[in-house]
């Protein structure tokens, strides 16, 4: 089977949609040359009314495409850093988001936001590594976190398809994974979804975009010791706290880990929800970036600040320990 690695699964979705629907268009800063290489290619195929550069004016450009929804198109806009988002809340917030909400649903604004390399890309310092995700699921923002090349790919699909705005974030520690990948095969993966990636008897571990893959290797490393199920929620809003649940009334507790700010984090809010449901076997623990983090340009200061693995392994041993 060919693998297909997440950058490329982006660049294919993206490719797809702009095929298959002539109202998909794609605008940002250096789309044309595929500065962030998930739009390299387009430009020549589908010419320059279909991917459009854009000046350096985030504010008037997102709006741009707030304007061409409501006209009936499907823009795909590309930020190729995370931080400008900040730039533009209120036009994504205010402006897209509750058209739908404010008028009953007669206007509409289908407006995809992606994110490519969110988070930390070793040394890109304190303006270019965040991860705020959690702003958009506060708001009620559908909000989607692909951990692999094939969410990433149907998930993007999903987002270009859906009538409300959306927010892909891919984060930089996944854009390089790769996948073998059977392409007649790939679709669509519906919003709202999560998914197990591994079973396990003693705890379960939500774990956010790329991090699951580092559960998934503590969860392999940790065999022997404790029976780790891996949890991906794929979407932070819609959140799946039925399928969550259905995992944690099993394995009885819960850690999640989580490369955003500790303080009303996707992780405060997962946990909260659970224990409203369920009763747990063991206090529930996090794995986040510290309060208030802004990452460092030292890239051992960059490591030290993230969730990694011997934290997640550490988490995972206080809560069955705390269990017996």
């Amino acid at each position: 089977m060919p693998r297909l690695s997440y950058r490329r699964a982006l660049t294919r979705a993206l490719a797809d949609e702009l095929a298959r629907d002539e109202r998909v268009f794609l605008l940002g800063e250096d789309v044309r040359v595929g500065a962030s290489h998930v739009t390299a290619g387009l430009f020549a195929r589908f010419g320059a009314d279909r991917v459009r550069d854009t000046p350096l004016s985030e504010q008037a450009f997102t709006s741009f495409a707030t304007g061409a929804a409501l006209a009936g198109m499907r823009p795909v806009v590309e930020f190729q850093i995370p931080s400008l988002l900040f730039l533009v809340f209120e036009q994504i917030v205010n402006h897209a988001h509750k058209f739908s909400l404010m008028t009953g649903g007669q206007c509409a604004a289908p407006v995809t936001y992606l994110v490519p390399g969110s988070g930390s890309r070793t040394g890109w310092a304190g303006q270019h590594s965040d991860h705020p995700y959690a702003l958009f699921a506060h708001v009620g923002i559908v909000t989607a976190v692909p951990a692999t090349p094939t969410d990433a790919y149907g998930l993007l699909v999903s987002a270009i398809r859906h009538d409300d705005p959306v927010v892909v974030f891919a984060p930089a520690g996944a854009l390089d994974v790769r996948e073998d990948v059977d392409f007649a095969e790939l679709g669509p993966v519906p919003l709202g979804q999560g998914l197990v990636r591994r079973r396990g008897d003693d705890v379960t571990v939500v774990a956010v975009g790329h991090l699951v893959h580092d559960a998934l290797a503590v969860a392999e490393e940790l065999a022997g010791q404790v029976s780790v199920e891996v949890f991906d929620p794929r979407t932070l809003y819609p959140f799946d706290l039925d399928g969550l649940c259905a995992s944690v009334a099993r394995t009885g507790r819960l850690v999640v880990v989580d490369d955003s700010n500790r303080s009303c984090g996707v992780a405060a809010e997962i946990i909260a929800s659970v224990v409203e449901r369920l009763p747990l076997a063991a206090p529930p623990r996090r794995v986040t970036r510290p309060d208030g983090a802004v990452l460092p340009f030292a890239p051992g200061l960059d490591r030290a600040v993230q969730p990694g693995r011997a934290a997640l392994t550490a988490a995972i041993h206080l809560v069955t320990k705390d269990g017996t």
